[in-house]
């Protein structure tokens, strides 16, 4: 019986490994960085302007949960708002590979990395996507692999090219 809620959306049999959505663009002002800072990450580094400058960093740097945050809201405007999401199991490999600073326009890239049943709810696929967020220079800021639930059109019927 199809669901409501989820018809029209990608299901686990639309997708595929090795699959990419693009990511971005979002630029990130001193504003945001403060903001964001000042609720969940009140460092002086992302609240101080002078204290920021003074710092190893050289000047106003977003958390990198800020970052993670910005990903996420990227990912879901490429990918997941498409598919029929049954919600998020983790993520993994979480790397910040260099601060982002006031200025800098974000973006990426989300990989398909594996698909494969889940093994206790046959009506779920489990996703693991890779993603690799850049600054406007090409560098690497953040990579992590997340690992979704995604619901499965028919769960009876074989899924190709999916671990069983």
């Amino acid at each position: 019986m199809a669901n409501p809620i989820t018809e029209g959306r990608w299901h686990f049999e639309d997708l595929e490994v090795g699959q990419s959505f693009s990511l971005g663009p979002a630029t990130v002002t001193a504003e945001a960085i403060k903001g964001f800072a000042a609720e969940f990450d009140p460092l002086p580094f992302h609240l101080d302007e002078a204290a920021a400058k003074a710092s190893m960093l050289g000047g106003l740097a977003a958390s990198g949960f800020h970052t993670g945050a910005l990903a996420l809201r990227m990912l879901v405007e490429a990918m997941l708002v498409h598919a029929a999401g049954m919600g998020g199991l983790g993520f993994e490999k979480l790397s910040w590979k260099r601060p982002v600073m006031v200025g800098d326009t974000l973006a990426g890239t989300a990989t398909i990395s594996t698909l494969r049943r889940s093994a206790s709810n046959p009506h779920m696929g489990i996703v693991e996507l890779h993603l690799e967020i850049r600054n406007q220079s090409g560098h690497d800021v953040m990579t992590m692999t997340l690992t979704n639930l995604v619901e499965i059109r028919r769960p009876r019927a074989p899924i190709l090219g999916a671990a069983p």
